[in-house]
């Protein structure tokens, strides 16, 4: 026993079996922890690729039915545009209805028949004829 400072140390004095037995049982445990993390490690690594999958297929739904709202939507702002020409037109029918007042029989004006004269295709074609040299249209020469 050799003293230092305030302590003293002990040198144990450890038989060669028990040390070797020791070893062993070191040897034993540390195994047992690296089954153990290795078995953690590999469940967690399922666990992730699992959720991946999962997020993955769950993006893939999301995306299909966003395409199939943004088609929704413009279908039905196609039919909003539709709908207000509808009403603009309705409103301004209904404003003209205002406009115009309803006849009576009194406010009638009628016409006598008019005698429509019948002319010929012969006179008809001869009198243009007649006109194109008076105007112009019919040019003799060169």
């Amino acid at each position: 026993m050799k003293p230092y400072g305030n302590q003293l140390n002990f040198k144990k004095k450890v038989s060669y079996g028990s040390k070797k037995n020791s070893q062993k049982t070191s040897i034993l445990n540390i195994k047992l922890i690296h089954q153990i993390f290795d078995t953690i490690n590999i469940s967690i690594l399922v666990l992730i690729f699992t959720l991946f999958f999962l997020s993955f297929n769950s993006q893939r739904k999301w995306s299909n039915t966003y395409k199939t709202l943004s088609k929704t939507r413009a279908i039905n702002n196609n039919l909003i545009d539709y709908i207000s020409k509808i009403e603009e037109f309705y409103i301004s029918e209904l404003d003209s209805l205002n406009i115009y007042r309803k006849t009576k029989p009194g406010d009638l004006i009628y016409l006598e028949k008019l005698i429509e004269k019948k002319e010929s295709l012969y006179k008809k074609n001869l009198s243009s004829f007649i006109e194109g040299f008076s105007d112009s249209k019919y040019q003799r020469g060169y």
